[in-house]
């Protein structure tokens, strides 16, 4: 009997995963070592899309202690649609780590020399007994061997890969014509639609600049711009990778337009709005 890679993925969002690394991890505040250790986790909560550090307990540099109370997940609520993969509403980074959806205990993780603390959670799985999950944003710096970290840590089965192309790419909003390439740079990641980035010289649109700043693990800084249309502004809806991680050089300068707000055309055939969390 056979299986789609993806609905074997998808059919075990719901469930707590966990795969050992052989990188050696460390996670630094204030420039103090927070944890080292040769037998870091991956793990995945359940309905979490991305993985979490945790680290055994004694390769922290300071004892937990309790913490404070975790946010129930509401599984009704709380999340985003990601329906090509799950009927279930995923946990994506932007969901804070307090919200739980496995049960266990928070704690605190003193920080060396310092009055600050990590937040951590252990979960009550016995294969994970010993090891504390660390909240990423908790700490200033996180690295595999000597090598820094973005945005979280990478999932060793998570892909993207950029492939130079040469169809047309039409992006436009209620007729309004924004971007027309024939050399767009196709971007191919694991569980996502596909995404078109495309040389600036072939975007036609209205661009203002926008603060706005993401990490990708695989991809690096994205900075953003809001596009005017004729019917407004859409706020921080083109991207793009200045400066990117080395194994996405290709998309160096290149914009990408919001599939999921925009009308796009692939060789003259309109594509459905795919849904995501960023609909």
């Amino acid at each position: 009997m056979t299986v789609r890679m993806r609905d074997l993925l998808g059919g075990v969002v719901d469930r707590l995963r966990y795969e050992p690394t052989a990188k050696r991890v460390r996670a630094e505040v204030d420039g103090a070592v927070v944890a080292l250790t040769d037998r870091a986790l991956l793990v995945w909560e359940p309905r979490r899309v991305v993985p979490a550090y945790a680290v055994p307990v004694e390769d922290l540099r300071a004892a937990p202690v309790p913490g404070r109370g975790a946010v129930p997940d509401e599984p009704a609520g709380t999340g985003f649609a990601l329906p090509d993969v799950t009927e279930l509403r995923v946990l994506d980074p932007r969901v804070p780590f307090a919200v739980r959806s496995t049960p266990g205990e928070p704690v605190l993780v003193p920080v060396p020399g310092s009055d600050r603390t990590v937040e951590g959670f252990c979960p009550a799985d016995p294969a994970l007994a010993g090891y504390v999950v660390l909240d990423w944003a908790g700490c200033d710096a996180w690295f595999e061997e000597d090598e820094r970290l973005h945005g979280h840590p990478r999932d060793p089965f998570h892909r993207v890969d950029v492939r130079a192309g040469s169809r047309s790419v039409r992006v436009s909003a209620g007729g309004q014509l924004l971007a027309d390439s024939a050399r767009p740079a196709l971007v191919f990641e694991t569980l996502l639609p596909v995404r078109w980035y495309l040389p600036a010289a072939d975007v036609v649109a209205d661009l203002e600049p926008s603060p706005t700043r993401t990490e990708c693990a695989y991809k690096g800084v994205a900075h953003y711009w809001s596009v005017r249309t004729d019917d407004g502004l859409v706020p921080d809806a083109v991207w793009s990778y200045p400066d990117p991680l080395p194994d996405a050089a290709q998309l160096t300068g290149l914009l990408c337009f919001f599939d999921e707000r925009f009308d796009v055309a692939v060789d003259g055939v309109p594509r459905p709005r795919p849904v995501t969390p960023w609909s």
